[in-house]
């Protein structure tokens, strides 16, 4: 079937098998391999895109519902050279170590601040819950949230 939505800003038509997920559609189809596909189960949240500006986890969703939507994955995020204030975040504090579970952490950061410019720790736990990190703690991953809610364009006040 033929299916066309919007990827990181731009309209992508394609064929595709009616049960192909959109992690493997992102992944295999387009090439955008920054949207890691982890469990297979939709437990880890490492596959997470914002999907009409909600965090979905992309490998419960048919890339033939997603026809007519909007995707956006981590590649979405660096614009131009220039780091989104979330990346800079988990940069500035660590909040990565293995990096996997990292582009669905910063996919949900992303949606928390678009809804939520200045959350709580206890926001920032809450949007981050559906995902698994099993290297950092999760501290330096709130930290790095924080971070980026304190600085929205991304650089550091002197």
């Amino acid at each position: 079937m033929e299916v066309t939505l919007t990827v990181n800003g731009e309209p992508v038509t394609r064929d595709v098998e009616a049960r192909l997920l959109l992690v493997h559609f992102l992944r295999d189809e387009l090439g955008l391999t920054g949207t890691h596909w982890g469990c297979d189960t939709s437990n880890c949240g490492s596959c997470v895109v914002l999907y009409d500006g909600e965090p979905v986890k992309s490998c419960t969703v048919l890339t033939a519902m997603a026809g007519g939507h909007d995707v956006d994955t981590v590649e979405s995020l660096e614009q131009d050279g220039v780091l989104d204030p979330v990346q800079q975040g988990f940069m500035e504090c660590h909040g990565l170590q293995c990096g996997f579970c990292t582009s669905g952490m910063l996919m949900s950061a992303r949606a928390l601040l678009d809804r939520d410019p200045d959350p709580s720790d206890d926001d920032i736990r809450e949007a981050i819950s559906g995902q698994i990190c099993r290297c950092t703690g999760y501290a330096s991953i709130v930290r790095s949230v924080r971070w980026a809610a304190d600085h929205p364009e991304g650089r550091i006040e002197a």
